[in-house]
């Protein structure tokens, strides 16, 4: 260790992490450096994610130079024109989120790149937005979205506006490797540079045409008036993005005379703030999260709330019923979603030549999402794929679609993301939450139109739960455990007989004669999905797989329903066994 802490002190310029690193050399408080300094950061789900603190684990000033620098060389050595076609930087409101901004671009700017600098907050999509839209030759965003307030992140896109993914990634570790020693502390004359040019008000300009086009397109302009809700941007940068959008679509669809925006703001979490003082955790989908709103709601006679992560590519919807607060899943809302860009003919395009044809057009979600998804666009003929979890993986597929001439209407997954293609190739919680309320100016209620799908195409039973697990070594175990109940896999789940497992780690599915699963495979990342044979049901699709953003370990089930209304169907044992388990 104390080689290790010694080269730390001789690179690190930083005098609080420097002395971090000294004061635990001085007390020999091996473990602690160990834990700091004997591992580096790796990339993981499009980039960086991590604590933030002295060390080579940790995200602080030092790994974000030596991350940039990686990048900027791969950049330099894989893409044509990279110096001029410039990297796109933004940041969040998150603990030293524009200090790191800063610091990764004087990183480009030493190697002579040019940065397209956001100058102020944005939220996550409009990094991608941005990168496709100047063609720059790639993006990062520092933010570790809905994390803990320690966290903080370095998301990496490509030049396409999509995540980067496999092999990319594994080269720009390679790169990172091979530049470590910083070139550069100068933040102040980076600043300055003449390579960095602010963009800000160019592409929220550009970000808010393109999302006034795509909900207010020819189909869907019979939308009257947006209803009443509660907003929280949960302490981070939504609520301009969102009364922006708001304002934008209300002149656009012409009611602008009906008086002030139809929204009431969650005043404590209005505005942004690092330390996320009244929730626990800043994710809309944990348990007290939307507490204050629902109080919020409840003082102003409200029934419909609206939430976004802190840097707002995730959406929640709630709604009171008779009484009582229903708060709608990722899967429940991307189905909502993608009903009603069917049944108000988005994606319909004008009549074709027999020279240029109908684009064949797909919707996608994420391979632990709801199959219900795949009922609803087999019944409007619109074709659908799974991926894997992440939008690294269906925005790439959704790009490639796109380039084969298909058309891409939305993708989604059940963690409360949800991209529409034609805008951006990310998660967007901003477009998802316009779009959602276009919608609602049509409905009843939200809960009466998914009661009406469950109707018409079966009940849709899910269950997501999740375990905090205290570091890899842990989860790894964990699934190893799982993995050795059986010398190829377990035969029966809860006395419901296995008809299929696959394991995406270890590349085993017993589905197929060869056993190679029919989706991409990675040892770095944890996730067996067992499918059950069905009773008064179709079956049981039933994933465990690891976080790729949190220490967490995931569980979800999903039933596969015959054609039968709630009203005649009672969750089965499986399911209650298993809700009681997971708490």
């Amino acid at each position: 260790m104390e080689g290790l802490a010694q080269e730390w002190l001789r690179l690190d310029r930083d005098e609080s992490t420097r002395s971090e690193i000294q004061w635990l050399l001085n007390e020999q408080n091996l473990p602690a450096l160990e834990e700091r300094l004997s591992t580096r950061l790796t990339f993981g789900t499009a980039g960086l994610r991590s604590r933030m603190g002295a060390g080579f684990s940790r995200l602080n000033k030092l790994t974000i130079i030596q991350t940039s620098q990686g990048l900027a060389e791969y950049l330099l050595a894989e893409q044509n024109g990279a110096t001029e076609a410039g990297i796109l930087l933004g940041h969040d409101a998150r603990h030293n989120s524009k200090c790191f901004a800063e610091y990764a671009a004087a990183a480009f700017i030493a190697k002579g790149i040019k940065v397209w600098w956001y100058e102020d907050l944005v939220h996550t999509p409009m990094v991608p937005f941005g990168v496709r839209s100047l063609r720059a030759a790639a993006g990062v965003m520092i933010t570790a979205s809905h994390n803990p307030a320690q966290d903080n992140g370095y998301k990496v896109y490509g030049p396409t506006g999509c995540q980067i993914n496999t092999p990319v990634d594994e080269k720009i570790a390679a790169f990172i490797l091979k530049n470590l020693e910083p070139e550069t502390w100068d933040v102040q004359n980076a600043m300055l540079s003449s390579l960095k040019e602010p963009v800000l008000t160019r592409m929220t300009s550009r970000y808010m045409t393109s999302l006034q086009e795509f909900v207010v397109n020819e189909p869907l302009a019979t939308t009257r008036s947006f209803p009443p809700f509660v907003y929280t941007p949960m302490h981070g940068v939504g609520l301009e993005y969102l009364t922006r959008a708001i304002e934008s679509l209300t002149c656009s669809l012409g009611v602008s005379n009906y008086g002030p925006l139809p929204i009431v703001i969650v005043d404590e979490q209005a505005h942004p703030d690092p330390d996320f003082p009244t929730v626990r955790y800043p994710n809309p989908e944990e348990d007290g999260a939307l507490d204050l709103a629902k109080s919020t709601a409840d003082q102003h006679c409200i029934t419909l709330i609206v939430a976004n992560d802190p840097d707002a590519d995730r959406l929640a919807i709630a709604e009171k019923v008779d009484g009582k607060w229903n708060q709608f899943t990722g899967d429940q809302v991307g189905v909502l979603l993608a009903h009603y860009l069917i049944s108000c003919g988005a994606g319909v395009e004008p009549r074709k030549t027999a020279k240029a044809p109908k684009r064949k057009q797909y919707m996608l979600a994420s391979a632990v999402s709801s199959q219900m998804l795949s009922r609803i666009a087999a019944g409007a003929q619109i074709s659908f794929e799974e991926t894997l979890t992440g939008f690294k993986w269906l925005g790439r597929r959704a790009m490639e679609l796109q380039q084969q001439g298909c058309k891409c209407l939305l993708a989604y997954e059940e963690a409360l993301g949800y991209m529409f293609p034609d805008v951006v190739y990310d998660k967007d919680g901003i477009l998802a939450a316009a779009v959602f309320l276009a919608a609602c100016s049509r409905w009843l209620s939200p809960w009466a139109e998914l009661q009406q799908l469950y109707a018409r195409y079966g009940y849709f039973e899910t269950m997501n739960t999740y375990w905090r697990s205290p570091d890899l070594a842990t989860t790894v175990h964990s699934f190893e455990h799982i993995r050795h109940l059986h010398p190829s896999h377990p035969q029966s789940v809860a006395g419901r007989k296995v008809l299929r497992w696959r394991d995406l780690t270890r590349g085993y599915d017993s589905n197929s004669e060869d056993h190679k699963p029919d989706l991409p495979c990675s040892s770095s990342s944890q996730m067996i999905t067992c499918w059950l044979s069905g009773q008064e049901d179709e079956g049981i699709r039933f994933t465990v797989r690891a976080s790729g953003t949190e220490p967490k370990i995931k569980n979800m089930l999903r039933q596969i329903p015959s054609y039968v209304h709630k009203s005649t169907f009672q969750k089965n044992a499986f399911l209650t066994q298993a809700s009681k388990t997971s708490e």
